[in-house]
């Protein structure tokens, strides 16, 4: 027995021990403390990752971070005689996991790219370290919570796309303070009107859409006319006029503000955009007549005003490559809404100033030379012979019978309801209305 003891312990010697010569020396597992971190902050983020169903993690072994698949390494920007991890690209790996505050390690990160993925949770507060970071897309995942506020402190930050996540709340003022080049971050949950320091961003592209802003569209849009290209705010919730100053950006190639709530006429001042290329102005609640300056711009293509209550469109715009315009009140257009329709939508006409929105007013005109007891009075009978006047164009309209009379001149610019400044007021359109029908 004790001879069986003492071969089984021999044998487990030769089977697991290690010469002393493989045991006294270990070469360094890495070129330097960079590289280190960047194995600790993968390691980390590795044990983070429930599902990889392409095996993109399988490779993240051992300490030559450089060899994984989807991490980049690069000179240090400080010392170009040391490699250091530049750049992680996992875009469309559809790999299920969180991001751990180990990340915070790599502080030489320009580029993280993780869109089409899976990942869930917030952003790490770590993230703060990235000093040096140009581009974060983690477009098309799972993130949610608040905006992440920690991404107001990079100041290297040009290329910003969180879109296609679950973040709610508020959209910061800051944000638009920050020196970017591309924001996308439509297709959210956020509930914040724009702010005015909107103007202050110089990006060239802005894609705001699908979220809940439920607020006006800032004139102050107009100060990025030095380097906004394109801006995309359909489907938002945008209430109110389409101002004046947008006509200011004279660099804007791409306009969507469709699948909103917007009001009134489109501005002359957009005939003015000579850049423009694309304008969709579709599904809102637009009216007057089309400006044909718009029509006559000599890039546009395509132009997409379906869904409004258009009473007038210009000849040029009908020579356009791509244009819609359905469901309107255009007289002699085909697929237009009804004339009942367009009647009880020009029985009440728009006020702009009823929105809240701070849009530049004209100053109001002088009083009429009388006393002020006779102009108040003036004024409430205008107003009270244009009610009547309406109501007397919506029976003829209902019973068909020939219109009478067009009505004397509007009352001077003071009067509440809004003039188009496009050569057609609400009442001209609802006459056209009735017209169109005899």
């Amino acid at each position: 027995m004790e001879n069986k003891q003492l071969l089984w312990g021999i044998l487990c010697i030769v089977l697991f021990s290690k010469p002393s010569h493989q045991t006294s020396y270990s070469p360094p597992p890495f070129s330097n403390p960079r590289l280190q971190k960047a194995y600790t902050a993968l390691q980390a983020w590795k044990h983070r990752i429930t599902s990889d169903p392409n095996n993109f993690t399988s490779s993240w072994c051992g300490p030559d971070v450089c060899k994984y698949t989807g991490v980049y390494c690069a000179p240090a920007p400080d010392d170009p005689h040391t490699k250091t991890v530049a750049g992680i690209d996992l875009n469309h790996a559809d790999i299920t996991g969180s991001l751990p505050e180990e990340l915070g390690l790599l502080t030489d990160l320009a580029l993280f790219h993780l869109n089409s993925n899976r990942f869930c949770g917030t952003l790490p507060t770590t993230f703060g370290n990235l000093r040096l970071l140009h581009e974060l897309d983690i477009s098309n995942n799972r993130f949610s919570g608040q905006f992440p506020s920690i991404l107001l402190c990079l100041p290297s930050l040009k290329f910003l796309d969180i879109r296609f996540n679950e973040f709610h709340g508020d959209i910061p003022s800051r944000l638009f303070d920050m020196n970017l080049d591309a924001l996308f971050i439509n297709d959210n949950k956020f509930q914040s009107s724009l702010p005015e320091n909107i103007g202050n961003s110089p990006v060239s592209v802005i894609v705001l859409a699908n979220n809940n802003l439920n607020g006006c569209l800032p004139s102050t849009l107009s100060n990025m006319r030095n380097t906004l290209n394109e801006i995309i705010i359909k489907n938002s919730g945008l209430r109110g006029c389409v101002p004046s100053e947008i006509g200011l950006l004279n660099r804007v190639t791409v306009f969507d503000v469709s699948f909103n709530m917007l009001v009134g006429p489109l501005p002359e001042s957009i005939g003015k955009m000579e850049s423009l290329e694309e304008l969709n102005v579709a599904h809102n609640e637009l009216s007057g007549e089309i400006p044909a300056s718009i029509c006559a711009l000599p890039k546009l293509e395509n132009f997409t005003y379906s869904y409004n209550y258009f009473c007038g469109e210009p000849p040029v715009c009908l020579k356009l490559p791509e244009k819609d315009d359905r469901k309107n009140c255009i007289p002699k257009r085909p697929l237009q809404r009804s004339p009942k329709e367009c009647a009880s939508f020009y029985a009440h006409p728009v006020d702009c100033g009823a929105f809240g929105c701070s849009t530049k007013s004209p100053p109001p005109p002088p009083p009429p030379p009388s006393s002020s007891s006779s102009s108040l009075l003036l004024l409430r009978l205008h107003h009270h012979l244009l009610l009547l006047l309406r109501l007397h164009h919506l029976l003829l309209l209902l019973h068909h019978l020939p219109p009478p009379p067009p009505p004397p001149p509007p009352p001077p610019r003071h009067h509440r309801h809004h003039n188009s400044g496009n050569g057609t007021n609400p009442r001209q359109c609802l006459i056209m209305i009735v017209h169109d029908q005899h």
